[in-house]
């Protein structure tokens, strides 16, 4: 290819000749320069994208990791709280365990006092429930509704706790009662040999007043209180021989006299049928029995009364 240069000043021409690989490699050097430019210009920008992609994520990663450590944190509390509160359910329970066991025994003296029947109650077995079977499938009570639960059952507990010890104080009233009731025989075995009221004399063949009934027996047998009381008397007194004396407690005295030997002391505290002295003919006796006296407020009662009291 040729190229011609004309010149103003001397209106000369030139003519310049180019070959054509020249051209070739200078316009393949310009693409070339031009395509670097281009890529260097693009791997600038992508590298100022990233930079600002990486500039980003930075604080929202920081900002992620920050709340999943919050979360753990929680977590923890969580199940620190939740230890405790297992800790303290652990701990009412066995409060109640052991109410429960003070309720079963003092259930159980009922039971042997006779005052529940023991065919009703069995306290050695849980309580007898049941019901068919649901079909949907139970779920777990949660630590709230468990605490409810417990509190409404320590409620209820408590409830019959009062109840029961309410019952107990009557049942302890009632047998200190019987106890102190004056009422039955004060022997084991024998029979009615002379009655209250005015009789013979057995030694003159007098009339005179007897202030006792008289229950004869076999020598040295069991004379026995019939009712509780403190032994107020217990020695040899003229006319009775080995006497007896118990102090029931209402102006209620009881004699029990002509022993063969005395088994209780003055101030003792005798229960209804304690053995108080053995069957004798000490003092004025004409054989083995004991005589009975009963006094209200320190006259005299026909002790009859008081025998078949027992049989009511």
């Amino acid at each position: 290819m040729n190229i011609i240069l004309v010149s103003k000043g001397h209106g000369k021409s030139r003519v310049l000749s180019i070959n054509v690989p020249i051209t070739l490699g200078l316009t393949i050097l310009a693409l070339s320069f031009i395509l670097g430019s281009a890529w260097l210009g693009y791997a600038l920008a992508d590298q100022q994208r990233l930079s600002e992609r990486e500039g980003i994520s930075s604080p929202v990663v920081e900002q992620w990791r920050s709340r999943l450590q919050a979360q753990r944190d929680e977590l923890s509390r969580v199940e620190r709280r939740t230890l405790q509160q297992v800790d303290a359910l652990t701990l009412r329970l066995g409060e109640m365990q052991g109410r429960l066991l003070r309720l079963d025994a003092l259930g159980q003296r009922f039971v042997e006092s006779g005052l529940i029947g023991s065919e009703e109650f069995n306290f050695d077995q849980p309580a007898a429930v049941g019901g068919p079977e649901d079909s949907f499938e139970g779920e777990s009570f949660s630590t709230p509704e468990l605490s409810m639960m417990i509190e409404r059952l320590e409620s209820r507990i408590a409830d019959r706790e009062q109840q029961l010890r309410l019952l107990d104080n009557l049942m302890s009233r009632k047998k200190i009662e019987d106890e102190r009731f004056v009422a039955g025989r004060p022997i084991t075995w024998g029979w009615l040999s002379s009655r209250y009221g005015y009789r013979s004399d057995p030694f003159t063949g007098r009339r005179t007043w007897h202030a006792g009934v008289d229950l004869a027996g076999k020598e040295g047998s069991d004379i026995i209180a019939v009712a509780a009381g403190v032994v107020t008397y217990s020695n040899d007194r003229h006319g009775y021989g080995n006497l007896v004396e118990i102090d029931h407690g209402d102006g209620l005295i009881t004699r029990y006299a002509h022993a063969k030997e005395l088994k209780v002391e003055v101030g003792d505290v005798v229960q209804k049928g304690q053995v108080v002295a053995l069957m004798g003919s000490t003092g004025r006796s004409t054989g083995p029995h004991v005589h009975f006296e009963v006094l209200r407020n320190g006259k005299s009662q026909n002790p009859e009364d008081y025998i078949q009291r027992a049989s009511r």
